[in-house]
């Protein structure tokens, strides 16, 4: 099979239903393979692949890319084939992958895996597993801001009351990693605009364009929010905003040609992860079992504010980023939130995830909720005062 340059576009010419191999010459080179729930319609798998393909790019090494890998025994399958065929590394992208990478682990011991998001090779101790995320509350802690900015001038402007400034969320499902994002951006906005407050909704999928487009609708029609963020992977949220003139916070990308409501966004991003991965693993250096980028090394990022944001946001943006960076400023620092009207002095979360997800870490230290610490996918799963979680019961 032709190879252009080592790298191949996604489905370009190894096409298989769903599972696409990208870059699948067969032989020669170093190989490193990467696994995706998605394609690139996917905001969150796009993310993913670009950062794959530019990181390969920078090192040297060949792709072998999968794409629309279901979270079952395809995953399995699809590791298999890649160890099988001399990929020295692989990755896969989603949560529900994890178990079965962890069984290709186990079998191909002298290929290196790697998981994003998730939560077991802490606890799994093997020697090729790891898994790796970013500090992205970070992120949505900044991109917050922008939005407590844009409430302030709509305050100002007279568009909205002090009361009325609600913020509309729309959540994939009520997990920890959602409630650590939408917990981090509402404590950014809060921290300009006093009087803010937030709904969450769930659309019970992680990317399903439909639901996520009905959610925004019902946030902004049924609920009164007149600012909308997501942590979903379509762009059903933000083309609502757009039809409506609402303010829209995105996620993973930038939406800028969405001249009427895109304000700013944040995203990880995965490529100095990918080049770390690579470089340890052919250098056969051993690495931790949890990666965790940050703003310092690269791995989270906010994109600039748009033209449609308030006067004076960007230099606030840049002034909260460097606090951050310089440890001045924590995102989950108790002191500026409450649970049920009171302060949090300890807590323990569900750190070693097990089936009944029974807290068993201390994550409190000097007032502060260590989220990234102890391992690098959230555990944040507080739900403090201001934020209404909307949940729908299933028939």
């Amino acid at each position: 099979m032709k190879k252009v340059l080592g790298l191949l576009a996604v489905g370009a010419l190894c096409g298989v239903t769903a599972l696409t191999v990208t870059g699948c010459n067969g032989d020669g080179g170093n190989k490193f393979g990467f696994i995706f729930l998605h394609d690139e319609k996917s905001t969150y798998d796009k993310n993913f692949i670009d950062a794959a393909k530019e990181a390969c790019k920078k090192k040297g090494v060949q792709a072998v890319l999968k794409v629309n890998v279901p979270e079952g025994e395809e995953c399995f399958s699809a590791a298999k084939e890649l160890a099988g065929k001399g990929c020295k590394g692989v990755f896969a992208d989603s949560f529900g992958h994890e178990d079965f990478l962890i069984r290709a682990a186990e079998q191909y011991t002298d290929v290196q895996f790697a998981h994003a998001t998730g939560t077991q090779a802490h606890t799994k101790k093997l020697a090729n597993f790891h898994n790796a995320f970013a500090s992205i509350y970070e992120g949505r802690y900044v991109a917050g801001v922008a939005a407590g900015m844009k409430l302030n001038e709509m305050i100002a402007n007279n568009k909205i009351s002090a009361s009325e400034a609600k913020i509309g969320y729309v959540g994939a499902f009520p997990y920890a990693e959602v409630v650590s994002g939408y917990t981090s951006f509402y404590l950014g906005a809060k921290s300009v605009c006093e009087s803010a407050t937030m709904t969450v909704r769930y659309t019970n999928s992680w990317y399903l364009e439909t639901a996520e487009n009905s959610t925004c609708r019902t946030l902004i029609e049924q609920d009164s929010c007149v600012l909308i963020s997501q942590h979903a992977d379509s762009q059903g949220a933000p083309s609502v905003c757009e039809s409506k003139e609402v303010p829209n916070v995105f996620y993973n990308g930038e939406n800028k040609s969405l001249t009427k409501s895109y304000l700013t966004s944040s995203r990880i991003n995965w490529v100095p992860f990918f080049e770390y991965f690579i470089s340890c693993t052919l250098a056969k250096e051993t690495m931790p079992y949890d990666w965790t980028g940050s703003l310092q090394n690269g791995a989270v990022e906010v994109y600039d504010a748009s033209p449609l944001a308030a006067a004076g946001t960007q230099a606030k943006m840049d002034e909260v980023k460097a606090a951050l960076k310089a440890g001045t400023l924590n995102v989950f620092d108790t002191a500026k939130f409450t649970v049920g009207g009171k302060k949090i002095t300890e807590y323990k979360a569900d750190v070693d995830t097990d089936a009944d997800y029974t807290p068993d870490t201390d994550v409190i230290e000097n007032g502060i909720f260590m989220e990234s610490k102890h391992r690098s996918a959230p555990y944040f799963d507080l739900r403090i005062d201001g934020i209404t979680e909307i949940i729908e019961k299933k028939d």
